[in-house]
């Protein structure tokens, strides 16, 4: 099977990139190298290029076919995209209609998306299933519930069949040590705790303690990269054997809160993590936990690494390490 995964040379997608590998799969990253690495793309052919060029997406779609796209690259900052919207829609969702195009054009009929929780905005009940009112609260949100409503578009009108793969809380590292995280900056909660555990930042902050949770800190759901892997991998499989579009919440069903995490983090790690209270954040919901029921039933999914200390424990293994890492 003939793969092209966009935005391969990132976190998920390298990740992704490495479990397709392994299942004998031929595969084509195309990546712009903004944020992703090129030592992350660990087999396969990588392609240096950008979505807002749509003569290389040409180029691309001419020299071999392909049997499904899937698509990682997304500018994915809540923050950011509150200050610099134009930016979130014009990389999300422009460049992303420039993909899909180049699919229809060349005849390209199976595509999975990387879309996110975010389109659900503050929760009106927990767990979040897929029926879950969709109310994105920012430009991130918003962008990626735009890019699932083009999809049903391109469904209706000229047949290309996509799986919608809503994370919540993407997390840990590659079992094998050879991939992890490398955001820089790095926004997620996991890699920062373990910075501080690390000494490579003084402490960790925790943004409120005031929410209506058992200790008042904010609750979240952590789902393991290889997990988000295996369901990306079955979501090809329904593809080609129901040819359907689908919809999926991908989360582990347990909410942690950031004291729980910290908790587990200082118990893996031995170290005493510095922690400084801050305020609440705007904008961020008590608890965000997922119903990944369906993704269970009609992919055939579970997860593997559901428990938090394994997820910490790879992650903090990834931190540990001396990569050498060249970007």
């Amino acid at each position: 099977m003939n793969v092209l995964v966009v935005g391969g040379a990132g976190y998920i997608g390298s990740h992704m990139v490495k479990y397709l590998g392994n299942q004998g799969c031929s595969v084509t990253v195309l990546d712009n190298l903004s944020s992703g690495h090129r030592d992350a793309v660990l087999c396969g052919e990588l392609l240096v290029g950008d979505l807002a060029d749509c003569d290389f997406l040409d180029q691309v779609f001419e020299k071999q076919s392909f049997d499904v796209v899937m698509h990682f690259a997304s500018s994915i900052m809540v923050g950011e995209s509150v200050v610099k919207p134009s930016l979130y829609y014009r990389n999300n969702v422009t460049h992303t209609q420039n993909l899909l195009d180049a699919m229809v054009k060349y005849d390209v009929q199976h595509f999975i998306f990387s879309s996110t929780a975010a389109i659900f905005g503050e929760p009106e009940y927990t767990p979040i299933d897929e029926l879950h009112p969709k109310c994105p609260m920012n430009p991130y949100g918003r962008s990626k519930w735009m890019v699932e409503q083009i999809l049903e578009d391109y469904d209706r009108a000229y047949g290309l069949k996509s799986i919608c793969l809503r994370y919540f809380n993407a997390a840990g590292a590659d079992p094998e040590c050879e991939l992890g995280e490398r955001h820089d900056p790095e926004t997620h909660l996991i890699p920062l705790v373990l910075q501080a555990a690390s000494g490579k930042r003084d402490a960790i902050t925790v943004f409120g303690r005031d929410y209506d949770t058992e200790d008042g800190t904010c609750i979240r759901d952590y789902i393991h990269v290889n997990d988000l892997c295996s369901a990306h991998w079955l979501a090809i499989q329904s593809l080609k054997s129901r040819g359907e579009s689908q919809r999926f919440n991908l989360g582990n069903g347990n909410g942690f809160s950031v004291q729980q995490l910290i908790d587990v983090c200082r118990e893996v790690t031995g170290k005493d993590i510095q922690v400084i209270d801050g305020e609440r954040r705007e904008g961020d919901p008590a608890a965000l936990v997922a119903d990944a029921s369906r993704a269970q039933l009609e992919l055939g999914w579970t997860p593997k690494f559901d428990d938090l200390s394994a997820i910490v424990s790879h992650a903090w293994a990834w931190e540990s390490k001396d990569c050498g890492h060249v970007g």
